[in-house]
């Protein structure tokens, strides 16, 4: 799936659009990294900052250090989420951004429009066959430009409790219909537990699980005006399904990552995760006690036949506008991501699932220890992140999240469905009105 953008007649300039009204500037002229701009190279030693929140980070980029002693990269650990992405645009404005920016890809449109990110294509174009459509278009906006170089990503998968829908007679669902009707055959084998949970504490799933659908919550034409779609037919389908479940009573409703949902996951009484790659992570310190009961499988489609997920989590590694050294800073930012012995770094010392396709394969990437009866796990991973649909991002992700918290927070509280469609219309209304407030030239779908 792609983005509903005019790739040939959309430009940066037009993401740029309504930047004018934050206080940035409105030319394409004075953006870093443009194609006709002085990529600011000197003679002599190169030496370049990277932030970046992952763990052991350093690691990698030493191995790139020690073969290039003529370009450093310097690993300065940031805290995630929003306080990277706060201090790295305060960083901008006052000059002194970084040269190497680990960037999600749901922040990529906030940090093109505030001027943050370089036009690198000239530099790692040709990178594009190194990874699947999807991510590569996660990072281009839809647009000729490229503004990253894919690290990780986080395609969606269904992990079940292999024995125990052995034991009850449970089918492994492969359409959302099918998933209905196996939640509610566990509640009757199982009247104490839940195939799984609505979870309103993290909108990263529910916006992955709209993109399987085929939504678009965001686009931009090749003019510059943006649209909001979040409470479009595909979302409100989700939303749909997901309030009906939760009303009936055979989906939980308590948030993930409590020790409530840890104790439901160990106990068996949530016997099912909608959730993505790194999963076998979280299980390890969530559920110690089920390890070896647990198996992976594909996403349900929404048509029988189909082969689509959507992601949850993934970053990549941006230039900023800043950099004196943005040919440097790309160079290294390509090899990242691409150099066999640096994927393998990032498996090993970082501990990621990468995004290119051919760190998705070798004996770096062993079986999970929690799921020793799945040999072919990272085999089957690697079939299914080849079928991310593109994630259409806009300038202001936050405040959608933000108010998805607060309503389906409510939502699902008062399990009713009629309140997860209106809290999605609500989501529409915020994130539009916050659109207009900041000057960007919007309209709803």
């Amino acid at each position: 799936m792609k983005m509903s953008i005019n790739r040939r007649q959309i430009s940066r300039r037009n993401i740029l659009a309504g930047a004018a009204a934050l206080g940035l500037t409105s030319t394409l002229a004075a953006c870093g990294g443009s194609d006709d701009e002085d990529s600011g190279e000197s003679s002599g030693p190169v030496k370049l900052t990277y932030w970046s929140w992952a763990p052991n980070m350093e690691k990698v980029a030493a191995i790139w250090n020690k073969k290039n002693p003529d370009i450093t990269v310097t690993v300065s650990k940031q805290g995630s989420g929003a306080e990277i992405l706060t201090k790295v645009i305060t960083a901008k404005k006052a000059g002194n951004a970084p040269d190497l920016i680990q960037a999600e890809y749901q922040s990529l449109p906030t940090l093109v429009s505030n001027d943050v990110l370089a036009d690198i294509s000239k530099y790692v174009g040709d990178a594009k066959g190194d990874f699947a459509e999807g991510l590569w278009d996660m990072v281009t906006l839809g647009t000729d430009a490229v503004y990253g170089v894919p690290q990780d990503s986080g395609p969606l998968m269904f992990y079940y409790r292999e024995d125990l829908f052995k034991k009850h007679g449970l089918s492994v669902p492969k359409t959302w219909t099918e998933f209905a009707e196996t939640a509610r055959a566990a509640k009757k084998a199982l009247p104490d537990a839940y195939l799984t949970t609505f979870s309103s504490n993290d909108p990263g799933l529910f916006a992955g699980l709209t993109q399987q659908a085929g939504a678009k919550w965001w686009t931009v034409d090749g003019g510059g005006k943006w649209t909001v779609g979040i409470d479009d037919a595909a979302s409100r389908k989700v939303a749909e399904f997901w309030g009906g479940l939760v009303q009936e009573g055979v989906i939980d409703n308590q948030p993930m990552y409590t020790p409530a949902w840890n104790n439901a996951l160990n106990k068996g009484t949530h016997i099912g995760w909608v959730s993505a790659v790194w999963a076998p992570g979280v299980l390890v310190s969530a559920a110690p006690k089920t390890q070896g009961n647990w198996r992976m499988a594909p996403l349900p489609q929404w048509k029988a036949g189909d082969n689509v997920t959507g992601s949850w989590g993934g970053s990549s590694t941006g230039v900023s506008t800043d950099s004196k050294h943005a040919e440097a800073a790309a160079k290294f930012a390509h090899w990242i991501n691409t150099d066999p012995e640096a994927l393998a770094a990032l498996v090993k010392e970082v501990g990621i699932y990468p995004a290119a396709t051919s760190g998705q394969s070798g004996d770096v990437l062993t079986t999970p220890a929690f799921f020793p009866n799945q040999k072919d796990f990272y085999t089957t991973a690697a079939e299914i992140a080849a079928t991310t649909a593109t994630a259409a991002w806009g300038p202001n992700v936050q405040t959608a999240y933000t108010a998805f918290n607060d309503g389906f927070g409510k939502a699902t509280k008062a399990k009713k469905e009629a309140q997860f469609t209106s809290a999605l219309s609500t989501m529409q209304s915020k994130t539009f009105d916050d659109m207009k407030k900041q000057g960007f030239e919007v309209t709803e779908a």
